[in-house]
């Protein structure tokens, strides 16, 4: 049997698809992930909401779906539409029509609540039979965040905050009022956050937008003002570069504390010692790292945002754990990885690319559609802003070999792995490794274990030649736009901005 599960029609649509089977002679069924991908991959419109029928077809190369499940409950979101006054949004059409429009033979599409998509792509996907799952994200139908408990195949939610009050539309208005654009650029708020002076605003910030903190009492966190729309006009005297880094810096520190404080409550609430992070504020690696503080194991699903929850919607209606290993998912790029190519290249220019393989299902791309340098360059760093088209002060992440990762960053004692640049961390050489370094010398570290298949192979034969065992790695696109996705937007891409991207013979 073939079900399909996506998420779409708000942002960030996404398709996956999966494999159930009865094997043996009780009849036992095994669910197997097939294919996850983004539809802005071909569509090449940044987090575009709508499906694509290149990524439609690419599903279909696994077979016709029997059953395909939507990661939200429409009707119960247009209650909540109606009370906000977004008449304009009541007219969209059914899951089913829309899947229709670009498969008219798909079977109905059934529906699942917005928040356990979430925790079920987590819990789900976790190597633990009983974790807590927090999610924190902008909005579903009504949940704004929401605890849960997770104990064998069952979740049950222990608590939810409700809409207008949320934490992810804070966040996003306040990436909005720094100048950035709401529901994309939250992660350059955070980075931003390292240049700038928290105290500034950090009393003002709390005045004006919060109402009640949470405690172990009262979960709740109250706002003051539905930012659902933004605060533009909040001190419009705020002008000067030095005030946006500020801001941002404030923004972030409250964040933590608050995401901090949610942490004391789940351990109590649920009694557990492993914890799943998910919606799209587990996006924000900085405060993630918090997590290794309270809790034995954190696990987060590399695509803890809408579009992980294609995944999330399946599973939370088949009530099944599966294998995810990896994040390889998206369309293939046929080849062997082109070891050879990419370390002359590095070799001899310091940075290159290369395109191979599966795409990476997330926005953060881990070796199959990266750009890579070396990371002990002392121009790299401005090098490879300027060929992304992104602001001089933005960091890159480092990929290591993951038996080194001790050895070059202050890695939590209870994390033994970061596959999926998650975390965080000091880098205790900042000096030697300039390129991955932010301005406080933390790193946003991504680990590479022995069974990583030919990205291992290519950091093993970067340190047998250099002695290092780490490569600077960031995503295969510019500013603004999604990550190259097949052979051809990779040869369109290295002919615009003039960087060679090693592909498969």
């Amino acid at each position: 049997m073939i079900i399909w599960g996506w998420s779409g029609m708000a942002h960030d649509a996404s398709l996956a698809v999966f494999k159930k089977t009865k094997k043996g002679l009780g009849m036992m069924c095994t669910t197997e992930l097939l294919f996850a991908a983004h539809s802005e991959r071909y569509s090449r419109i940044k987090n575009d909401k709508n499906l694509h029928l290149g990524l439609i077809n690419d599903a279909l190369q696994f077979g016709k779906p029997n059953k395909i499940y939507y990661y939200e409950k429409p009707l119960l979101k247009k209650t909540r539409q109606v009370w906000a006054g977004q008449y304009n949004l009541l007219g969209k059409e059914s899951p089913t029509r829309y899947m229709r429009n670009f498969y008219p033979e798909a079977p109905k599409s059934s529906t699942c609540s917005h928040h356990l998509s979430h925790a079920a792509a987590g819990y789900y996907t976790s190597p633990y039979k009983s974790a807590a799952v927090l999610v924190i994200d902008s909005i579903g139908e009504w949940d704004t965040m929401s605890i849960w408990n997770g104990n064998r195949t069952e979740l049950k939610k222990k608590w939810s905050q409700y809409y207008p009050h949320s934490i992810g539309i804070w966040y996003s208005a306040m990436t909005q009022r720094i100048g950035l654009k709401p529901q994309e650029h939250e992660y350059i708020l955070m980075g931003m956050a390292a240049i700038g002076d928290a105290s500034k605003y950090y009393d003002l910030i709390k005045r004006d937008f919060i109402k009640k903190l949470p405690s172990l009492k009262d979960p709740r966190t109250l706002f003051k003002l539905n930012c659902h729309r933004g605060c533009l006009d909040w001190r419009p005297d705020l002008n000067s570069v030095q005030d946006v880094a500020d801001i941002a810096a404030a923004t972030q520190l409250i964040y933590e504390e608050i995401f901090e404080e949610y942490l004391k409550i789940v351990r109590d609430m649920t009694g557990q010692d492993s914890i799943v992070l998910m919606g799209g504020c587990a996006l924000n690696c900085v405060a993630n790292t918090l997590a290794a503080q309270y809790f034995k194991n954190v696990w987060i699903m590399p695509n803890p945002g809408d579009a992980g929850s294609a995944i999330g919607c399946v599973l939370a209606k088949e009530k099944t754990f599966i294998k995810f290993d990896h994040a390889y998912l998206g369309h293939d790029i046929v080849g062997d990885y082109p070891i050879e190519n990419v370390i002359g290249q590095l070799l001899e220019k310091k940075i290159t690319a290369v395109a191979c393989g599966r795409a990476e299902f997330g926005p953060r791309s881990l070796g199959n559609r990266s750009i890579l340098a070396d990371p002990r360059g002392p121009d790299v760093k401005d090098r490879v802003n300027q060929i992304k088209h992104r602001e001089a002060f933005r960091p890159f992440a480092p990929m290591i070999l993951e038996e080194h990762a001790d050895t070059y960053f202050d890695m939590p004692s209870n994390v033994s792995n970061s596959p999926f640049m998650q975390f965080v961390v000091e880098c205790k050489y900042p000096d030697k490794f300039p390129a991955i370094v932010h301005f406080d010398n933390t790193s946003r570290v991504q680990t590479v274990g022995k069974d990583d298949g030919p990205v291992r192979e290519l950091l093993e034969q970067w340190y047998k030649r250099t002695g290092c065992p780490i490569l600077l790695n960031t995503s295969l696109n510019i500013r603004n736009e999604p990550l190259v996705n097949t052979r051809a937007d990779a040869h369109r891409w290295s002919a615009q901005y003039g960087v060679e991207i090693c592909l498969p013979e």
